[in-house]
């Protein structure tokens, strides 16, 4: 780790350098660097192919960011999360600005990155909040300065809570598919959660709800994050491992209850799901 406190021409700046440990490099979200900027004077930065991906927040002013050949007008309130892998750069306006910012990595990264996106996420959205990203991007900062023998379990519980948050809040499902296409959904996922036990199919949903199957099937991947059958799929699934622990019936009797009345399907289904046979698993689970 690697703290300083400059100022030069064009900014104000409290910046740490991490280094983490070659666990955290292997297993967890980790942070490179995390620091505080204020414009004394309008100024550009810019980079590019950077195994990285920066957050940032807008406290105060006003400035521009170019991304993936977009440019963005960003004032106080705007975050910005983006992949620096692609071309970027920022600019301070007359109306200096003063940002808050950390860049981060790990493994599985680039998967949640790809999920945000899916999901609607933009490269610049306003908070809901923006003292909710400042008080993060403190903690993430009093947690990089620590010396503490947890710091990089402390860090990456910061970066899951910050990349969990930008997951949600950023979800722009009423512009992507409008109000009356989330209603439809949530319907349908609580006529699901209600009616798992019944032949459920995709073309039978959309008939019951008057809703054409291909606009229903990309309306609920897009707002669920899963497809229509994986979702029943897995509401029956998280139904029999209860029934499995908490109950003396049969494991066939238990795939009927929960719309799997195939015993040798249901057998199938559940070991692709969980690795084990739904014997085994209650074998393994039943009393705890």
């Amino acid at each position: 780790m690697d703290s300083a406190l400059f100022t030069n021409s064009l900014v104000q700046s409290s910046r740490i350098i991490y280094t983490p440990s070659a666990f955290a490099r292997a297993n967890l979200l980790y942070l490179q660097e995390i620091g505080s900027l204020k414009a004394i004077s309008p100024h550009t930065s810019g980079r590019s192919n950077l195994s990285s991906y920066l957050f940032f927040i807008v406290l105060e002013g006003t400035g521009e960011l170019t991304y993936n050949g977009t440019l963005y007008q960003l004032s106080a309130g705007d975050c910005v999360f983006i992949n620096c892998k692609n071309a970027y750069s920022q600019s301070s306006s007359e109306d200096l600005w003063t940002l808050k910012w950390c860049h981060f990595y790990g493994s599985n990264l680039a998967g949640i990155y790809n999920k945000y996106v899916e999901r609607g996420g933009y490269p610049v959205f306003p908070a809901q909040n923006p003292r909710t990203y400042e008080r993060l991007l403190d903690e993430l900062y009093t947690c990089a300065d620590s010396d503490a023998y947890t710091r990089d379990m402390r860090i990456y519980d910061k970066l899951s809570s910050l990349t969990a948050l930008l997951m949600e809040e950023s979800w722009h499902q009423d512009v992507k598919t409008g109000a009356s296409s989330r209603r439809n959904v949530l319907e349908i996922k609580d006529y699901i959660d209600a009616n798992y036990r019944e032949k459920l199919t995709l073309e039978g949903l959309a008939g019951l709800f008057f809703i054409n199957k291909h606009y229903l099937a990309r309306c609920f991947k897009e707002q669920c994050g899963t497809s229509v059958a994986a979702y029943i799929q897995q509401v029956r699934i998280t139904r029999a491992k209860s029934l499995l622990r908490f109950s003396e019936d049969t494991i066939e009797k238990i795939g009927e209850e929960c719309g799997i009345p195939d015993a040798n399907y249901f057998a199938r289904v559940f070991k692709k799901v969980e690795g084990i046979t739904p014997g085994e698993y209650r074998k393994l689970w039943k009393g705890r």
